[in-house]
């Protein structure tokens, strides 16, 4: 089965260039692989960067968008797959279910939200699928010394902790993770969310 990644990312480009020089690395990547790339199917920021790179390199990209998002965030239209959902709710669920697994690269609250909810689903045991953290230019420096700040006040342990994968080279982080979700013998599982 094709190692499928589940990609959050920014509907905005942000202020430093190597936001976007990092989704472009990893969609090309993604797509030089034969891989595919799961997103919130926008066309927009960081999201449009990242799916129109594995494009480019000949990957698979399933989007996953709610109507109301449709025109908001650009609904992409060439993509292998665009589903489009009635709710976030769904838009998440359909996304985990078709990871192998998944990736935060700089983004806002959106981001923030949809990673910290796959790393709790993570903790619950709700799946097994590995998480990584893209820390493009420090960008997520601060989050990190804030977790570790939770931990050391007793909130978060050790093991909370290393469900989260963080790297700062796309393409090393992508073969990371492609390797982390194939346990032995397996050719990976479906998150059942």
């Amino acid at each position: 089965m094709t190692f499928s990644l589940c990609v959050y990312c920014g509907s905005r480009h942000g202020q430093d260039e190597r936001f976007t020089q990092a989704a472009v690395a990893l969609g090309h990547e993604i797509g030089r692989q034969g891989w595919q790339l799961v997103y919130g199917g926008g066309n927009v920021g960081l999201m449009g960067e990242v799916a129109n790179a594995t494009l480019e390199a000949g990957g698979r990209v399933v989007g996953v968008i709610p109507e109301r998002l449709m025109q908001r965030e650009v609904g992409h239209r060439q993509l292998s797959e665009l589903h489009v959902v009635h709710t976030m709710h769904e838009r998440k669920k359909r996304m985990a279910e078709m990871a192998h697994a998944f990736l935060a690269l700089p983004g806002g609250i959106g981001t923030f939200e949809e990673l910290f909810e796959v790393w709790t689903w993570r903790h619950l045991g709700y799946h097994q699928q590995p998480i990584g953290l893209l820390n493009v230019a420090g960008f997520y420096d601060p989050l990190l010394a804030f977790m570790q700040r939770t931990q050391a006040a007793g909130f978060v342990d050790t093991e909370q902790q290393s469900m989260l994968t963080v790297g700062t080279d796309p393409v090393d982080m992508l073969h990371t993770l492609a390797r982390m979700s194939e346990p032995p013998g397996q050719a990976g599982c479906y998150a059942r969310i």
